[in-house]
């Protein structure tokens, strides 16, 4: 009995790393989508001197490209089931 979980745990633990990484993935896209919009839009400010607004349209945006990574990992994961 020992013997059979020892030779599974490998199998397990693999499958885990896998989903790991892919929750993993996601989040990093989602943040470096969200800060690369951020930080677009505070340097457009500080070159044009227009203050908050080029940050708050880059936030804006930021968060519209957050919204269409999680709806494109919500469809792939409906499309699994």
């Amino acid at each position: 009995m020992e013997r059979e979980e020892k030779e599974r745990f490998p199998d397990k633990f693999g499958s885990s790393v896998r989903a790991i990484s892919d929750y993993l993935g996601i989040g990093l896209q989602i943040a470096a989508s969200f800060a690369f919009f951020v930080f677009t839009g505070y340097w457009a400010d500080t070159q044009l001197g227009t203050s908050p607004l080029l940050l708050l349209a880059g936030v804006v945006v930021g968060m519209a490209g957050m919204a269409l990574v999680l709806m494109k990992v919500v469809r792939t994961a409906n499309g699994k089931k």
